[in-house]
Parts: structure tokens; C-alpha cells; sequence
């Protein structure tokens, strides 16, 4: 697994709590390779393993990001995975839109914020800790429907509008990081439709088969990652390994 990182390497999840991100805890746990596993959540992991750290933090926010770039202190990091992001918000009264007349600057904003903001300002918090001479993957999770090369159907517009953004902002970052990093390797990652709260109101129209549990998801994306060198830092790819067009 990651055969890339070296052993004993140094894994940060973000997002944590959420079905992706505690699959991709529990996957990386269930190895021996990682040295040092930092969960960030919310929520208190349900793990007694000594490499687990966890941090109850909002990394959404300035103060959140502080917090974890002073925990890390700068020490070289080998893998972060992001697994924030948000599609629907009851409480904002926030769902993807149908026509163009249901887009709100609220929906914008928010989604914009956790999908496209967030993860570009968690590389800026966690710059010292991938810049250097280690070998350094930084993956987050953004969505096929923010491919504009591959929107033939509309719709959806805060939700495209930010994954779109959020892979712009890391195939900038990418570009910059290299110079910092040879080693360093950044990737948008689209894991299919999985089965997690996320997609729950929307899972009535997934065909047969292609609704994934989080295990596989995690296991897949591993497998993803696994294959990627420094030549494809900033490009986009799915759970099956194949590239999405921008």
C-alpha cells in the first residue's frame, strides 16, 4: 500500500468522521506501514491503536487550520487525505439545484467555502510540513459533476461550481508545490457514488452496482494513489483508476 511513502510514514485525515474518511482511517490503521496516523474530526475515532492521534477540529475555519499546522510544527507529513465536502444542508436549506432559478449566493458561498476553500487553505496550513525533499501525496476528494468537459446535463450549479474550483485551486497549488517539492504528488480523486449521508437523498436513481460501500471506496483510492508518480501531480482521476477530463 502506498509503496511510494516510506515506511513508518506520516498520514493526516481530514474529514475523518465522515464515511470516506473513517473507512480511509480504519483501511490505513489495518496496515502496517503507516507510522503515525492524525485524525482530524469532529468526532472522537472509535480506535485504541497507539499511531492514532486524534484533533477535534474545524478545519473549515481559521482557527482550525491554526491549530493543526501548530500540532504538526512543521515535521515532514507523507500523505494527506481530504475527505471534506458537502453537497446538502437542511438546516441552510441548501440542495442541489434542477434549474438556475434555485441558485442562492447562500448555497454558493457555503459550498464554495467547504469544497473549494477549505482544501486549498489546508495545503497553505500544511505547506511546511509537504515542502522539502520527502516524498509527500496530498489527495482530496472532489466529484465527477465538477468536470465541465464532462457536464452534459446541468444543474447542480453551487455543487459543480466549487468541485470545479476546488480542482483549479490544486492544480495551481500543484504547480507551485513542485518547485518546493519534487517529490510531492497532488490529486483530485472522484470515488463514485458511496454509500454515505452525503448521498443518501439521491440514491434511488444509482444504478445497480455503482453504489459503493466506504471500504471499497478507501480501498480503491488507495490503489489510485498507489499507481500515481510526481509527473501526475495536479490531474484529476476516479475510483477505477481512469483520468476525468477537467
Amino acid at each position: 500500500m502506498l509503496n511510494y511513502l516510506p515506511d513508518d510514514f506520516t498520514a493526516v485525515i481530514t474529514g475523518a468522521g465522515g464515511g470516506i474518511g473513517r473507512a480511509m482511517l480504519e483501511t490505513l490503521l489495518a496496515s502496517p506501514r503507516p507510522g503515525r496516523v492524525i485524525a482530524v474530526s469532529r468526532q472522537t475515532p472509535d480506535h485504541d491503536d497507539p499511531r492514532l492521534t486524534h484533533l477535534a477540529l474545524d478545519v473549515t475555519t481559521d482557527q482550525g487550520l491554526d491549530a493543526l499546522a501548530d500540532h504538526l510544527a512543521g515535521t515532514p507529513v507523507h500523505l494527506v487525505f481530504n475527505a471534506i465536502g458537502t453537497l446538502h444542508d437542511e438546516q441552510r436549506g441548501i440542495a442541489p439545484e434542477k434549474k438556475l432559478d434555485e441558485l442562492s449566493f447562500a448555497a454558493l458561498e457555503h459550498l464554495y467555502h467547504v469544497n473549494a476553500a477549505t482544501p486549498a487553505m489546508l495545503l497553505q496550513a500544511l505547506m511546511p510540513s509537504l515542502k522539502g525533499k520527502h516524498p509527500a501525496l496530498f489527495a482530496s476528494l472532489s466529484a465527477r459533476v465538477g468536470s465541465i468537459g464532462d457536464n452534459r446535463m446541468g444543474g447542480w450549479y453551487a455543487y459543480r461550481a466549487s468541485k470545479a474550483a476546488h480542482n483549479m485551486l490544486l492544480k495551481g497549488a500543484s504547480i507551485e508545490l513542485k518547485r518546493l517539492n519534487k517529490q510531492a504528488i497532488l490529486l483530485s480523486l472522484h470515488p463514485g457514488t458511496t454509500d454515505t449521508e452525503l448521498s443518501k437523498p439521491f440514491q434511488a436513481r444509482v444504478p445497480e452496482g455503482k453504489l459503493f460501500t466506504p471500504s471499497f471506496v478507501a480501498e480503491r483510492l488507495l490503489e489510485v494513489m498507489d499507481a500515481r508518480t510526481p509527473a501526475d501531480s495536479g490531474s484529476f482521476w476516479d475510483w477505477a483508476g481512469e483520468p476525468i477530463p477537467w
